[in-house]
């Protein structure tokens, strides 16, 4: 699918889903960007689900197929890590025009990028709690089995992923007419610089805040969400994509002077302002959330492995998720849709640079 499905056809969802022997008391939608996610309630309050239904970009090499996800979904319910459990899948696609599936409503509340904390965790010891399980539980996806995913995971090495990154980029400018010359060279550096080895496990794909889900009344992780992404890699680039998101005081920040002459005018600088100084996660850099050295520290712990090469997995983090933003920036044009993507994606790969340069530091 290349642009965005249609919007929900509640009446028919409620009658396929009573042919299927569940009753539905309420269908509400949560969330309808890259993927349509809806709250279905039904007569028992114990018993509700989330419906999830791709949007766009799943054919992109950024996504799984949904059946996949599905499949690893039903492996994770026998793990220790909190995911929602997959109930039903529909291959109908006159219902919601296209594929979909049930699965378990987790209560919890996840912590979109750039915003705060919810206000009963704006204290040292939760922040210092919420960090340190948001780290044991990514200690838990890394230190599973990995055999037991290998038939609903690819397996990528970090430069894989970079060299499948680099397909999107020449994709995207030939749609686009960018090049992105700043990424092009951070590619090339992480090419030349690679770790001499690296271990294979499952790796969410994009563990952050955002895609956690924590309980209202402390800091504990109730659910991890949103496993399109998941590969069996190098789970050392997703401990750097977690950093890439933690604030150290004193932590440089790139010049903006390029970006404010290039975009003036553009709704994103001002986002990018506060992004440059508070960080993509504001709440790392307040007192009781823990340094980088000390979740890496944790992590170490926690697994068993050591985190070397760190320069490496943070750079390749930030060109990772750049390449990822030049995707939707790509998809945008495509489709004729208004997008402030490009200030993003070129403020990401300065951060990038600055990593490799020696700027940025753990």
């Amino acid at each position: 699918m290349t642009g965005t499905a249609p919007p929900l056809e509640t009446a028919r969802l409620e009658g396929y889903l009573e042919r299927q022997g569940i009753a539905v008391t309420g269908i509400e939608v949560m969330a309808d960007g890259l993927n349509l996610l809806c709250s279905v309630s039904t007569p028992a309050e114990s018993n509700a689900f989330v419906l999830r239904r791709p949007n766009k970009l799943r054919e992109s090499d950024l996504f799984n197929d949904l059946r996949s996800e599905y499949r690893l979904l039903s492996r994770l319910v026998e793990t220790s890590v909190p995911t929602p459990e997959p109930v039903h899948y529909c291959t109908d696609t006159a219902v919601l025009d296209g594929e979909w599936f049930l699965m378990e409503y987790l209560e919890g509340t996840p912590i979109p990028l750039g915003s705060d904390l919810p206000e009963g965790f704006q204290n040292p010891t939760d922040r210092r709690a919420l960090a340190q399980r948001i780290v044991d539980t990514l200690a838990k996806i890394h230190t599973l089995e990995p055999d037991s995913f290998d038939d609903v995971c690819e397996r990528q090495t970090p430069l894989e992923q970079v060299a499948i990154a680099k397909d999107r980029l020449e994709t995207a400018a030939t749609v686009t007419g960018r090049e992105f010359p700043r990424l092009r060279s951070i590619a090339t550096c992480l090419e030349d610089n690679p770790p001499a080895t690296t271990r294979t496990t499952l790796v969410h794909g994009d563990y952050r805040p955002g895609n956690l889900l924590f309980a209202e009344d402390q800091p504990t992780v109730t659910g991890v969400i949103d496993w399109e992404t998941a590969i069996l890699g190098d789970p050392l680039t997703e401990l750097g994509y977690l950093l890439l998101r933690w604030r150290d005081e004193g932590d440089p920040t790139p010049d903006l002077d390029s970006l404010e002459s290039k975009y003036q005018g553009s709704e994103a600088l001002e986002h990018l302002r506060e992004t440059n100084q508070r960080g993509l996660a504001p709440y790392t850099a307040k007192p009781g959330s823990p340094t980088r050295q000390e979740l890496v520290a944790r992590y170490e712990q926690r697994t068993g492995y050591a985190f070397e090469h760190e320069r490496f997995y943070r750079a390749h983090a930030a060109f990772m998720l750049a390449t990822v933003w030049v995707d939707l920036h790509r998809h945008s044009v495509e489709i004729g849709s208004d997008a402030d993507w490009e200030p993003h994606i070129e403020y990401m790969a300065m951060v990038a640079t600055a990593i490799v340069d020696g700027g940025l530091t753990l």
